[in-house]
């Protein structure tokens, strides 16, 4: 295996902008540190998944068949844009009841909302099945060896977001005024809705 070459390339491709980290800011500045963490667990385990499948040659399957591909990928659009839907309407409500509603987000919700977003990206499946590869010896690649890299890359990922997570939170504090939260809820819902769009029509 190429160590030093793979955590070079996983670095760029961990803190690089994305749905991921567009919805753990959202649940950071909205509703604070705890679910942000969660959001950012519930998005490696969904990485975690994605690992085991390339290991067993699932998300090899999965990226060669066009069908599945598909209804992954619009099911993961359609998923965003309703997130991203759900905070614009919070954004127009009043501010006690928006208040309120910022209050039902829980751990166990967050993580769900990071596991769902993760496992409905079907990007992620032929991200593993070309990425790793290139870090093993062709031809005498194991499927223990794509898991090694594949935690490694977990890894990485959960140490990454979750401090992210807990600095992005830090910014809830200017949310204090209720027309700033608006604000917010309008910018990440108009992003999330970008970003699903983007996912539906995108090409492999």
């Amino acid at each position: 295996m190429h160590l030093l070459p793979f955590f070079a390339v996983s670095a760029v491709v961990i803190v690089t902008p994305g749905v991921d980290m567009a919805l753990v800011t959202k649940n950071a500045l909205l509703h604070g540190r705890a679910a942000a963490q969660a959001t950012a667990i519930g998005v490696n385990v969904g990485i975690l998944f994605w690992t085991l499948a390339a290991a067993v040659g699932l998300a090899a399957v999965i990226a060669a068949s066009a069908p599945a591909f598909t209804a992954i990928k619009l099911a993961g659009a359609v998923y965003l844009v309703v997130l991203g839907l759900q905070a614009l309407r919070g954004a127009h409500r009043a501010e006690r009841e928006t208040a309120r509603i910022q209050r039902t987000l829980g751990r166990r919700a967050a993580l769900r909302q990071g596991l769902t977003s993760n496992l409905l990206n079907p990007k992620i499946a032929v991200f593993f099945t070309s990425l790793l590869p290139q870090f093993v010896d062709a031809g005498t690649a194991t499927a223990a060896e794509l898991l090694l890299l594949g935690v490694l890359f977990n890894a990485m990922g959960v140490i990454w977001l979750l401090t992210y997570a807990t600095l992005a939170a830090r910014g809830r504090t200017v949310l204090a005024r209720p027309r700033v939260r608006r604000a917010v809820d309008r910018v990440s819902g108009v992003v999330l809705i970008g970003l699903g769009m983007r996912i539906a029509f995108e090409r492999r």
